[in-house]
């Protein structure tokens, strides 16, 4: 019998966290932009030029609260959002994480679950 699966909890986050990206060839952290919310699948990043769906990077980002470890993996560009003078949305992108392990994902699972 196959169990339903479960929806993944998405965290708003009331001060954004600073995501760190890391290039594959380059050896030292930049500035990213920040995540506005989170889950164990993925977050959204505000950022006034996101890259294009598809761009993968490393990323670096700390749950607050949860001692100072950082949450390391790849992740995927899934959907971007560019700036609009009229647009009701903030500009950024949604990203996928692709190798967060299970350790992390369930840190941010009962993280996001302790917000509601």
């Amino acid at each position: 019998m196959e169990r339903p699966r479960q929806a993944h909890r998405r965290r708003i986050l009331k001060k954004p966290l600073i995501v760190l990206q890391t290039k594959p060839e380059a050896a030292r952290a930049t500035f990213f932009g920040y995540a506005k919310n989170i889950s164990r699948g993925g977050m959204f990043v505000a950022s006034v030029n996101p890259p294009r769906p598809g761009s993968r990077f490393v990323v670096e980002f700390s749950l607050p609260g949860r001692g100072p470890g950082r949450a390391v993996c790849q992740a995927e560009v899934v959907w971007n959002r560019t700036f609009s003078k009229r647009g009701p949305y903030e500009p950024g992108m949604g990203m996928r994480f692709l190798d967060l392990p299970d350790d992390q994902a369930t840190a941010i699972d009962s993280w996001a679950c302790a917000a509601e």
